[in-house]
């Protein structure tokens, strides 16, 4: 299996031109991706007898976000439990199995990986900068950056940076393109090092474009297509980047083989097949609520951290995955753990609230306002894209909701309908036919304990399941609100690890959440409204 050729029909068929981009590129996109897929067999076995290889396991990693396949999600936590039964060192690969450790930690919230995550990062912080290790301590960057951000040391960032730009002087090659983008997804925008290592990254990138055609290390040239996608992607580099690095995947040997090669193609390949789509938000943020949903957690740390609905949550209740497709298309999230202004939204060009507050959930919450509701309204009116989550009535919040879904014509009903017992799934599912106005391709959801929707005024119905509206628009001013009756895309229900397979395999809620992004990404906005990039 391999991720482009067997996701085909989730795609339904066809490769969407890149905004900014010439058609003559597209070619380029497609054969590569298929062409891993008549080989998969080899880098299957090499995985499974080299599982202790950080880079098998990125790639495993990549694969399974990629295709929320619950058993590739299996090969990759028995990879980083055999890896786990020996010594770590401090090597480069020990670098990208240590990355997928902490991870593992982030995913299952089991305190045994934060223990083997911390004790890894204590054996690169005290080995880097080394000149001994100077390899290991770029490959390290990412790793190190992503605890920071997660157990929150903020301080840790300015020398993993100086660390980072200080090697990619010297060394601008795939592998300092790879650790320097993965390495900023961990750095927030509005510190200084980020413009210093979307410049480095450009300049490495430049130089490593440039050799890649003249070597045929095929691993080398993989892992150049990895960063240079996902940096153009994420918005570190300009798109025409991106057309570059598929001209080096096209040009690649099209056997797969076995080794790292393999494990660095398999990567690449998830990037392959999410750059059709990669553009279509460049520059656009979405921000999700943390102000009416504000329910915490004690991490292995003993810190406490929002969790439920969030970008950064990889565990069951998380939106990790839901996140992961919205960068997918090329989209900035962010979290909002202020009540919504104007002022706080104008950074943003989407807004999300998902299941609000409730005692039984916190004992805290913040209640919608009359005074919040106005102010979302208005910033709707202006041209954003509110998207609100509701939930079934013994688990969020209606009547506050209400008081801002009601003024664009879209009301929450205090009724539980598909309601689950047990295995007993049949009432969650909804059968989705094909072109519709958001889902061109049949699809099943499987939603559990919904609310209902009301609508009047020019609200209108996008999406009905016996009787019951379950997904609905209203347009507002410029704007746009978009309305679902459950948070049917968090990960418990998407990402293939928990659901026995023989439910999972009832339902595509990850199929259809990429279409709905997709679609999300489309809605046109009007210039001038304010709503820049944050």
């Amino acid at each position: 299996m391999l991720w482009a050729a067997e996701r085909a029909g989730q795609r339904t068929g066809k490769f969407h031109r890149l905004p900014g981009l010439c058609c003559l590129c597209l070619p380029l996109i497609a054969p590569g991706a298929a062409a891993l897929a008549q080989d998969a067999a080899p880098v299957k076995q090499w995985l499974e007898q080299h599982n202790r290889s950080g880079l098998a396991m990125k790639a495993q990693d990549a694969a399974w976000y990629d295709s929320a396949n619950g058993e590739e999600f299996r090969a990759w936590h028995a990879a980083v439990d055999a890896y786990l039964k020996h010594p770590s060192g401090t090597t480069a690969d020990d670098a990208l199995a240590a990355a997928q450790v902490l991870r593992l930690y982030r995913v299952t919230q089991k305190a045994e990986y934060y223990t083997a995550a911390s004790r890894m990062r204590d054996a690169f912080a005290a080995a880097c900068p080394g000149p001994d290790t100077k390899a290991a301590c770029a490959a390290a960057a990412p790793f190190l950056a992503e605890y920071a951000e997660v157990f929150h040391e903020p301080d840790a960032l300015g020398p993993i940076a100086d660390e980072l730009l200080k090697r990619a002087k010297t060394e601008p090659d795939a592998r300092m393109a790879m650790a320097l983008v993965d390495a900023l997804g961990f750095f927030p925008d509005n510190r200084a090092e980020s413009a210093a290592m979307k410049a480095a990254l450009a300049e490495t990138v430049s130089s490593a474009l440039q050799a890649a055609t003249k070597k045929a290390d095929v691993e080398d040239r993989a892992l150049l297509v990895y960063a240079v996608l996902k940096g153009a992607r994420r918005g570190y580099l300009p798109a025409v980047d991106a057309v570059r690095a598929l001209r080096v995947w096209r040009a690649m040997p099209e056997p797969l083989g076995g080794g790292a090669p393999g494990a660095a193609r398999l990567l690449a390949a998830t990037e392959v097949d999410l750059a059709p789509d990669a553009q279509l938000a460049r520059g656009k943020t979405i921000l999700i609520d943390a102000w009416f949903n504000s329910q915490t957690r004690k991490n292995a740390a003993g810190q406490t951290v929002l969790f439920h609905y969030k970008w950064d949550d990889y565990s069951d209740s998380g939106f990790s995955l839901l996140g992961h497709m919205f960068r997918g298309v090329g989209m900035r999230t962010g979290t909002l753990a202020e009540a919504p202004t104007q002022a706080n939204l104008r950074g943003a060009q989407y807004f999300m609230i998902v299941s609000p507050d409730i005692p039984v959930k916190n004992p805290h919450p913040h209640y919608m306002t009359e005074q919040d509701a106005d102010e979302v309204a208005a910033w709707v009116e202006k041209g954003g894209v509110l998207i609100l989550m509701e939930n079934d009535p013994p688990n969020a919040d209606l009547d506050h909701l209400n008081l801002l879904a009601d003024k664009f014509g879209i009301h929450f009903d205090d009724v539980l309908h598909h309601h689950v017992l047990g295995e007993q799934v049949e009432s969650g599912r909804i059968p989705v036919a094909a072109d519709g106005p958001i889902f061109h391709a049949p699809h099943t959801f499987y939603m559990k304990d919904t609310c209902a929707i009301s609508l009047h005024g020019a609200a209108r119905a996008l999406l009905r399941d016996r009787g019951d509206v379950v997904m609905a628009e209203a347009r507002h001013g410029h704007g746009l609100v978009f309305a679902v009756v459950d948070p049917w895309l968090y990960n418990e229900y998407t990402d293939g690890r928990k659901i026995p397979p023989q439910i999972y395999a009832q339902f595509d809620n990850f199929a259809g959440g990429r279409e709905l992004v997709r679609w999300l990404a489309r809605q046109p906005r009007v210039a001038g409204t304010g709503a820049g990039t944050r």
